[in-house]
């Protein structure tokens, strides 16, 4: 064995691939616009118009009475959603964020007053509540005028403030933005490389150098989280100090952020092996690529929540790596929650891991 062979490293040619690929990687157009650009526009452009929507969400309490007049009025309001498939913990919570407008609790007497309205916001309910306090006060004011005071109920509002965080669309709008630039550069930029790489003979020429093929993808791998990285805290830092992006926990939370950054693109980089591997060349790839990324991307809740899908419609989305990844970033963002709080999450995470990784040994040819 000579000296040359003896001083040879992997440790150091997985570096230097590391190194060319992330200089790829900067001069490539379309890696720039899909994992920066696209989602900084995204988000200026919902940023400002998120916060102008015209409904409601009121969460309707368990014990609520919804056999009178009243709710059935209310029920009807196009403003007004009423929402009812939430438990209480749930309602409490999202009213405690702004999530809803208001919970209603509903009681009905056989004295005047013959219907009560208790009604609860929060401190983060802004506009919303403020709306929803001006439909009850019609709706009731209809209700107690005189001449039609017969056969209709006679209304009491009594309502109540607790204290919330306000959440804001950028705090719902922008973990989908990094996992739509996540999932963007995992599958479109590794199965353009690889395919690139086999098909300009790259690879062949590696196989003739002492490098392991684990050094390739690893070399890979590394340029690719440190672009994704670079990008995801660029991304944070926009939303933070330009839209108020909430980080509860500050740097900690960014920290926590980047690591499931890391986690969701190790996930979706293996997308992109398999299409490398079936494409045969690479104008099949952004065919191939959108069936893995579009439905994620529409079904995943990036831009709203899956709640307002059909129940039908989600569960499909509750199968989506994107869904889960989208959930844990925004609890840890917004909710505080640590890495160990979002194990559910990480755990389909690592199913999709374990199953896309084993599609991929099957498909991916080096040559």
């Amino acid at each position: 064995m000579t000296n040359n062979q003896r001083s040879y490293s992997n440790t150091r040619a997985t570096l230097a691939i590391a190194k060319a690929s992330f200089r790829s990687i900067l001069r490539s157009p379309s890696a720039v616009v899909f994992s920066l650009a696209f989602p900084l526009v995204f988000i200026v452009v919902f940023a400002n118009i998120g916060n102008r929507a015209i409904t409601a969400d009121v969460g309707v309490a368990k014990t609520s009475d919804t056999a009178n007049d009243f709710y059935r009025g209310l029920k009807t309001h196009k403003v007004a959603n009423l929402v009812t498939n939430q438990t209480t913990a749930e309602m409490q919570k999202n009213l405690s964020k702004g999530d809803l407008a208001a919970i209603i609790d509903i009681k009905k007497s056989d004295t005047p007053p013959y219907i009560t309205v208790n009604t609860t916001y929060s401190t983060a309910s802004g506009d919303k509540g403020n709306i929803f306090r001006m439909i009850l006060t019609n709706i009731a004011y209809n209700a107690n005028k005189p001449a039609q005071r017969g056969p209709s109920p006679v209304v009491e509002l009594k309502e109540e403030t607790i204290a919330g965080r306000e959440y804001k669309y950028i705090d719902f709008l922008l973990p989908g933005m990094l996992g739509f630039s996540l999932l963007s550069s995992g599958v479109f930029g590794t199965a353009f490389v690889f395919l690139s790489l086999r098909i300009t003979l790259v690879i062949k020429r590696f196989f003739a150098t002492p490098v392991k093929k684990y050094s390739i993808v690893l070399g890979e791998a590394i340029a690719r989280l440190v672009f994704s990285w670079i990008g995801a805290a660029f991304i944070i830092l926009v939303g933070h100090y330009a839209f108020g992006f909430t980080l509860i926990h500050g740097t900690i939370t960014v920290v926590n952020l980047l690591i499931l950054s890391a986690i969701g693109l190790i996930v979706f980089m293996g997308f992109g092996f398999i299409i490398s591997g079936i494409a045969k060349n690479e104008s099949s790839v952004p065919p191939i690529a959108n069936i893995v990324t579009l439905p994620q991307f529409l079904l995943s809740g990036t831009f709203f929540s899956t709640a307002a899908f059909p129940v039908w419609l989600q569960g499909i989305s509750n199968i989506l790596p994107l869904t889960y990844l989208n959930t844990a970033m925004r609890n840890v963002a917004f909710e505080g929650a640590s890495l160990g709080s979002v194990l559910p999450q990480l755990g389909v995470l690592g199913i999709w891991f374990i199953i896309v990784y084993g599609v991929a040994v099957k498909t991916f040819r080096w040559e």
